[in-house]
């Protein structure tokens, strides 16, 4: 069980108060010796993994990155996901989100799977839609994770039902889930941070602050409020993004809610990126990420999903330090590297470490003058 640590308090200090888990920027320049090394030309293995346990999904979100994949019920063999988790410790991987395709709560055995990888040492995370978040789940997921994330993205069960395109009563199933998953960590004094995030759009944002006031309430740790990023693959997606009006009530109405425990974050950063394009020609932060499918294929992250060049390896066929280290592996970056960035989204998860090995590989003048 994950409790409260020192470790946790003093990471606290190198970030500011009001985004003290640096969800808006990156963490790549705490993990300088691998950075080093990548630097000098040698093989690195990822800090983070994304893995998905389960294709398929119970809602039908209208911004979803992953339609194109026609949510597909595959599921991540129990076993393999185990084997491959302790060897991806061995080698080196810091953490892993569940997330992937579709929702991971599906999966008939992912609990298992958590309290395996929560073994392994490797520190971990969640991101759902909330729904499946019963009690019993929680009690077992809860004190194995840094960090559980649901997303959700409207304040009304009626927008819900629009935005999410699922049942009207998902909605109050959700904020119950919510409320029962905090109990447990409080109750427990579990180190996992509960948050909650909102995708800004068009037909949601009005919404925002009055469910920025309900997470306060129920005592979650954040409000993440974040800008839309279409998937190139994608046939989903709002038609317009919202106005920097609408962006100016969303940013007054929120940040009232803040208290000294709950925040508010408004993704300003990722704005601003997204606003001014990229500064990078070639995604030079895939050594240190890689995203795996509920079929157990491995590939450099999600924007590749579903295209079989891009697949590096299978984690139910091979061990990790064969698809990492293959042949196949360099293929395909190399595949990436001559492609560049045209055809990636317009702010991916990479996008600010990116900007960060960009400009370590790229210096401008006068950098002896810190």
């Amino acid at each position: 069980m994950r409790t409260g640590t020192d470790k946790q308090k003093v990471g606290a200090q190198f970030v500011s108060r009001h985004d003290r888990w640096n969800i808006d920027g990156h963490k790549l320049m705490y993990h300088v010796d691998r950075v080093y090394r990548w630097l000098n030309g040698k093989t690195v293995y990822p800090v983070y993994l994304e893995m998905g346990v389960y294709g398929g999904c119970n809602h039908r979100c209208v911004f979803c990155a992953f339609d194109y994949l026609a949510y597909k019920p595959e599921l991540l063999e129990v076993g393999f996901a185990k084997k491959f988790i302790r060897e991806a410790a061995r080698r080196g991987v810091k953490s892993i989100m569940f997330a992937g395709e579709g929702e991971p709560l599906l999966h008939p055995r992912f609990s298992d799977i958590v309290a395996s990888a929560g073994d392994s040492g490797i520190d971990l995370a969640v991101t759902t839609n909330g729904v499946l978040l019963e009690k019993r789940m929680a009690e077992r997921i809860l004190p194995y994770l840094e960090w559980l994330r649901i997303s959700l993205n409207a304040g009304t069960a009626s927008t819900y039902a629009g935005v999410h395109r699922a049942a009207t009563a998902d909605f109050q199933k959700v904020i119950t889930n919510i409320e029962t998953a905090v109990r447990i960590k409080k109750k427990n004094r579990l180190v996992c941070v509960i948050g909650v995030q909102f995708l800004l759009l068009a037909q949601n944002y009005r919404e925002a602050p009055a469910l920025a006031r309900l997470m306060r309430s129920l005592g979650v740790d954040y409000f993440s409020l974040k800008p839309y990023s279409r998937h190139p693959l994608s046939g989903a997606g709002p038609a317009q993004d919202i106005s920097a009006r609408a962006m100016d009530f969303v940013r007054q109405r929120t940040s009232r809610c803040e208290t000294g425990t709950f925040k508010v974050i408004l993704r300003q950063d990722m704005m601003q990126r997204l606003s001014e394009g990229k500064t990078y020609d070639r995604c030079l932060g895939l050594p240190f990420a890689a995203h795996i499918t509920a079929a157990g294929d491995v590939y450099p992250c999600s924007v590749f999903l579903g295209q079989k060049d891009f697949i590096m390896g299978n984690i139910n066929k091979q061990s990790f330090k064969q698809i990492w280290e293959g042949r196949k592996r360099r293929a395909v970056m190399e595949l990436i590297s001559a492609r560049g960035v045209s055809g990636c989204r317009a702010v991916c998860r990479l996008d600010a470490v990116n900007r960060y090995l960009w400009e370590l590989k790229h210096p401008g003048p006068h950098v002896n003058f810190i």
